[in-house]
């Protein structure tokens, strides 16, 4: 049994592969939303993310779905066109790259979200039953608690389990090493988290 996919592509394509898919991962929907419907820089509000939960704190639900469905729909499509075009290697190649891109994106100095649904949105692509039952778990945890970056977490950090339940441990290396780094990049969180004090989902961050 591999926890890796089996080398098959070249090394120079699977440059192509990273390059491309970190500059469709970087791509900062969120804050290209919010600006075209006047609602700000995104990164003077709330938590200054870029992503769909501080969007949310404009008070626009539509902006902040589209952009939940944009930035997972970047990760999902850098997976499904590098495993069209090429194997399952540079599929996993692109996840990591799509992921990396919105963390830190060129266009923004580097300094980008958080990667939550880019990483279930490559997720669901790569191992669908492992996808849907992270967003499950986010789902879950956001119902009973009301809390965004403790659903993230948790939907996180099952994403290796459900890969390894549902018989597709060659990505479960992958998946470990994004959940690794959304814990990470969610530091601040879990500080506020010990502290009682992380605010609830559809609360303003002043």
């Amino acid at each position: 049994m591999s926890f890796l996919p089996p080398f098959e592509t070249s090394l120079p394509v699977l440059a192509l592969v990273l390059l491309g898919a970190y500059l469709l991962g970087s791509v900062p929907f969120g804050l290209v939303i919010a600006r075209a419907l006047g609602l700000g820089d995104l990164r003077a509000i709330g938590s200054g993310n870029i992503g769909a939960t501080n969007v949310l704190r404009t008070g626009n639900k539509g902006a902040a779905l589209a952009t939940l469905l944009l930035d997972a729909g970047k990760g999902g499509a850098a997976v499904l066109l590098a495993r069209l075009a090429l194997a399952e290697d540079a599929a996993q190649l692109a996840a990591l790259a799509a992921f990396l891109g919105h963390l830190f994106p060129v266009w923004l100095g580097f300094r980008g979200g958080k990667g939550v649904a880019t990483f279930l949105g490559t997720l669901l692509v790569l191992a669908w039953p492992a996808g849907l039952l992270a967003c499950a778990t986010w789902l879950a945890v956001a119902a009973i608690s009301r809390i965004s970056s403790l659903s993230a977490l948790l939907a996180a950090a099952s994403a290796p389990v459900w890969l390894w339940l549902t018989a597709r441990p060659e990505a479960v290396v992958l998946a470990a090493v994004l959940a690794a780094v959304v814990w990470q990049r969610h530091a601040a969180n879990i500080a506020r988290l010990r502290a009682g004090t992380e605010p609830r989902i559809g609360r303003r961050k002043a």
